[in-house]
């Protein structure tokens, strides 16, 4: 049996026994990880932690950091009522509203993950205090996130069509972005109705909170009446003030100065602890470990598939099919798979020129083709093992993470099984470009 084979099946295996046991499955993939890598790759250590994600190992360290202060001291609970009186107490509308912030962040240039790391948590915060599935509040996040992913200033549209024109294809820069768009957009719709989106269209709230219970002394269920008004929660204190400062601060170093949102939000939220030692303290506690070591351990892994070239491998025995329809809708398939666990940037910068040969035969549309492939490598971010996956997962409060973790990678397998054979057969099967 080949290394790449074994490297596979041990992955596999992985995923089987972290399913079935309590074992946190990062564990798992840093002694895979160090067993394939050594054993089969013959990889030293220091290829092996050459796989190692430092940069979302602080992102996801950083982000949670700053938002548990944010909690702390109660900023994210005033930013919730604000959302609420911005949609004049329309919960339902609260979802799409964070699907376009998202949205309009990596449509003006914003990387994807930067968007989520800044617009998930208070999304997610939100979610927690009026019951809304953290599920369906994560992926609007996300979904939006990538559906302006692929504007024409836009970091991934930037990408690919750089790569498109380089490798000397037809493109159209409105057409990849239209297309990831209106997939993102139906996506997220249907999630929305799943999820009870539609339910939330009969509640409301306002500056007052609605409670549940028995009837009232005037005879009225308690669902009817209101309870006074929370000032507490609403008003602004120096602390607060700081973190919406500090806040704001992450947006504009990320947005505009093109800092890394991990460093940042340390940064932050050590400056933020410097002043308010004693709403801080326990911040450092509810940083999301668990998830740290479970994406951390996985990505690892990741790294040493590629180092082995076990990705090459799969792409490669596809690209040389004989029919290209059929190479299509795999290399669509393989592109989802592989970034739903590793960068969704690089695996575009890889499966497009794999396509080049069977476009060049003119048989299958190149506009068509490379936005199926970027839609099918991106769309599948929601996963908990892609940085964007990983970031709602670690900034969702209040819930039973390991239950969430399988929530989202149910909803991700279900994204890849789904998605790569509906873009291929609306955008690949007719031949666009």
């Amino acid at each position: 049996m080949s290394a790449e084979l074994i490297s596979i099946l041990v992955l596999v295996v992985v995923f089987v026994i972290a399913t079935t046991r309590s074992i946190n499955m990062g564990a798992l993939a840093f002694a895979a990880a160090f067993g394939v890598g050594q054993l089969v790759a013959g990889l030293d250590a220091d290829g092996i932690f050459a796989g190692f994600p430092g940069d979302l190992f602080v992102v996801l360290v950083g982000v949670t950091y700053l938002f548990a202060i944010a909690r702390a001291n109660g900023t994210t609970d005033w930013l919730v009522h604000a959302a609420i009186r911005l949609v004049r107490g329309r919960i339902a509308l609260i979802p799409w509203v964070m699907f376009a912030v998202a949205g309009v962040l990596t449509g003006i240039g914003a990387v994807s993950p930067a968007a989520v790391a800044i617009v998930a948590p208070i999304a997610l915060s939100f979610a927690a205090r009026h019951g809304i599935s953290p599920l369906l509040m994560g992926a609007m996040v996300v979904h939006g996130a990538q559906g302006g992913g692929f504007s024409p200033i836009s970091i991934y549209g930037s990408i690919v069509n750089g790569i498109v024109a380089r490798e000397k294809l037809p493109g159209s820069e409105l057409t990849l972005f239209l297309a990831s768009l209106v997939a993102n957009v139906l996506i997220a719709g249907v999630v929305f109705v799943l999820c009870g989106g539609l339910k939330l269209s009969s509640r409301q709230d306002g500056a007052k909170r609605w409670t549940v219970g028995t009837a009232g002394e005037d005879g009225r269920p308690e669902t009817e009446r209101q309870e006074t008004d929370r000032p507490e929660a609403e008003q602004l204190t120096p602390a607060r003030i700081a973190t919406l400062g500090a806040l704001v601060a992450l947006v504009v170093a990320v947005l505009g100065f093109d800092l890394d949102a991990g460093l940042s939000s340390v940064t932050l939220a050590v400056l933020l602890s410097a002043f308010w030692p004693d709403t801080s303290r326990r911040a450092v506690s509810q940083i999301a470990w668990p998830t740290v070591l479970l994406i951390c351990g996985v990505l690892t892994y990741v790294g040493v598939l590629e180092e082995m070239g076990t990705i090459d491998y799969a792409g490669n025995a596809v690209s040389d099919i004989g029919v290209p329809l059929l190479a299509a809708v795999l290399l669509c398939y393989i592109g989802a798979l592989v970034s739903a666990f590793a960068s969704s940037v690089g695996i575009m910068g890889a499966l497009i020129p794999l396509a080049v040969p069977f476009l060049a035969q003119g048989e299958i549309g190149a506009i068509g083709m490379v936005a199926a492939l970027a839609i099918s490598a991106t769309v599948v971010d929601v996963s908990p093992f892609s940085t964007n996956g990983a970031l709602v997962l670690a900034a969702a409060p209040d819930v039973d993470r390991e239950r969430f973790f399988r929530q989202l990678m149910v909803y991700g397998g279900i994204v890849v099984a789904a998605v790569p054979a509906a873009v291929w057969l609306v955008l690949v099967v007719p031949g666009f470009g």
